[in-house]
């Protein structure tokens, strides 16, 4: 659409400038004595703030366009009632009763759309689970979303509809953000469409948040409110600067404390699933720590700057380059490391084989190390088996990897699942346990979730299971009985 063209830098400039220039003067017209607030008529201050005012109309008709209202449906269980297991009910009612009921859950959020084909970008946990996703865009017109990935480390979704020629928000740079820019967040707080607050940046680089396991937050005063999620918070030049995600509230509603995902990392991961179909996040191989005033001068270091290196996985990049543990890692590729969470950031967005250069201190002595970064590997998705009607039902599986033997401290390489999870009403609660290893099922390999879910979907309703499991370390065979039956 013509409202959303980008405009010529001289007048992207003059608006920059005259924006600046009027919050500016406001400032100083309300901190000037009352003498010199005498000298400006109310001709000139209703001119000032009519230019600011048309500036802030101006950036809502080019963003709001490209702002969309999402609603997902998803099933989840209600919690059970106690009043299942009661003898007295049960009586009448007998163990048809039990179980989880399941209902609809609806959930509002914003997007905006980064692409004329119909990309729009929104926070996972808006369309976490959804099985329906409604997009519902500022002149009304409704789309049946699909999503193309998900990265719930970041609080980053990706979805598309089905359209072209779509207004999109242009991207801006968000490390370039300033504490004390202006911005203006822009979403469908409680279902009310269309809404745009304003505020400024009051703070960077929020970590330890909770939210997120990669966090690096934009904080404003910028009201957000539930159902903001997923809109955009844009500059003064109508760029998205960040994705707004959550809130510090004891009430559940606006209390001056907004955070929002910067642009730069949400790029980042919209063009890693694209162009790679997958998240793809750089890899150091290492666990650290933060420096402490007693942890420096135990390794001689003059400043708490940098991380401390614990350990470094084998075979793995850090180890490669011959970091060791005890080296104080101070710089990562020119930039200085303030914390554990600015780190382990800057080395999940470097691209997997690009060389590093690190300044480290090893026994007080500066050294440099090159380190090739590699691909942070992918943690198997776990599966729920909770569709097979048999003994299985309800057990939630997960391939097994190196990194869970050495946990469990078993040296020998083996194949099969672990299990992440029993439901309350399976069949084989009280067989099996949360941690067991299932190798084989009915005397079949299950080396990989592919062939487990194989196995599994071909057993009866009423048939029993011989299961080769490890159990609290020991290898055994145990019988999962079917539902109703006694472990034989």
């Amino acid at each position: 659409m013509e409202h959303l063209k980008a405009k010529s830098k001289k007048q992207k400039v003059k608006m920059r400038n005259s924006i600046f220039f009027i919050f500016a003067l406001c400032i100083l017209i309300s901190l000037a004595p009352a003498g010199a607030r005498a000298d400006i008529s109310d001709k000139e201050a209703t001119e000032t703030l009519s230019r600011f005012g048309e500036a802030l109309a101006k950036i809502a008709e080019r963003v709001n366009p490209a702002v969309v209202n999402i609603s997902s449906t998803k099933t989840v269980k209600a919690p059970r009632n106690p009043m299942l297991d009661d003898p007295f009910f049960k009586r009448f009612f007998g163990d048809s009763a039990q179980g989880q009921q399941k209902r609809k859950v609806h959930n509002l959020g914003s997007g905006f759309i980064v692409t004329p084909d119909g990309y729009i970008l929104t926070n996972n946990h808006v369309i976490d689970g959804a099985e329906d996703i409604l997009v519902k865009l500022s002149d009304n017109r409704e789309y049946k979303g699909k999503v193309v990935g998900l990265d719930s480390r970041t609080d980053v979704a990706l979805i598309k509809i089905n359209e072209k020629g779509l207004p999109s928000i242009p991207w801006g740079n968000s490390e370039q953000v300033r504490v004390g820019e202006m911005v203006l967040a822009v979403g469908n707080p409680f279902g009310l469409s269309q809404t745009i607050t304003m505020g400024i940046v009051s703070a960077l680089g929020r970590t330890g948040m909770g939210i997120a396991d990669y966090e690096d937050f934009i904080q404003t005063d910028a009201a957000i409110n539930p159902g903001n999620s997923g809109g955009p918070l844009v500059n003064i030049r109508g760029e998205v600067i960040g994705i707004n995600t959550a809130i510090f509230s004891t009430s559940g509603g606006y209390q001056g404390l907004g955070f929002a995902i910067p642009a730069n990392m949400a790029k980042n991961v919209m063009d890693s699933i694209l162009n790679q179909g997958k998240v793809v996040r750089g890899w150091l191989g290492v666990q650290i720590q933060p420096l402490t005033p007693e942890l420096a001068k135990q390794f001689n270091l003059k400043s708490e700057s940098g991380v401390l290196l614990v350990d470094t996985a084998e075979g793995g990049p850090a180890e490669k380059a011959g970091l060791k543990h005890g080296d104080a890692i101070m710089e990562y590729d020119g930039k200085k490391i303030t914390d554990p969470f600015h780190f382990k950031n800057m080395v999940a967005m470097t691209k997997p084989g690009t060389a590093v250069q690190m300044k480290i201190i090893r026994d007080g002595i500066p050294l440099t190390a090159k380190v090739v970064i590699g691909e942070l590997p992918i943690e198997p998705q776990t599966i729920t088996t909770a569709e097979f009607p048999n003994v299985l039902k309800g057990v939630s599986v997960q391939e097994l990897t190196d990194d869970y033997l050495k946990k469990l401290n078993i040296t020998k390489k083996i194949k099969g699942v672990i299990i992440t999870d029993i439901d309350e009403d399976s069949p084989a609660l009280g067989t099996l346990a949360k941690g067991d290893i299932i190798l084989e099922v009915n005397r079949k390999p299950v080396p990989t979730i592919k062939e487990y879910n194989a196995v599994v979907s071909s057993i009866e309703k009423n048939q029993d299971v011989l299961l080769l499991v490890i159990k609290g370390g020991v290898v055994q065979y145990i019988t999962a009985p079917a539902a109703g039956g006694k472990q034989q």
